[in-house]
């Protein structure tokens, strides 16, 4: 069973894509909000999850347009995420 309901970014099961709906930056340290900027981490922008650090943990490898990055699961619990919908 899919759902295409709204998830936040550590929820997104792994493999999955999505845009980023919105983010909810009070969430985050200000030196956290602006590496994400930085990194073109925005509303709109379609994000990819590609797997998580041992045992489920942190860090969190997501995929931005030709980037590869890392985040904590608290940086990922402040995006919510558009899951792509599966045809």
């Amino acid at each position: 069973m899919t759902s295409d309901a709204p998830v936040t970014l550590d929820q997104l099961p792994i493999s999955d894509k999505g845009a980023i709906r919105s983010i909810d930056w009070s969430l985050l340290s200000e030196k956290d909000g602006r590496r994400l900027r930085e990194l073109g981490v925005d509303e709109g922008v379609t994000v990819e999850k590609l797997h998580k650090g041992p045992f489920g943990r942190d860090p969190i490898a997501c995929r931005i347009g030709r980037m590869t990055i890392a985040l904590r699961s608290a940086q990922a619990a402040a995006i919510l995420v558009e899951p792509a919908s599966k045809s």
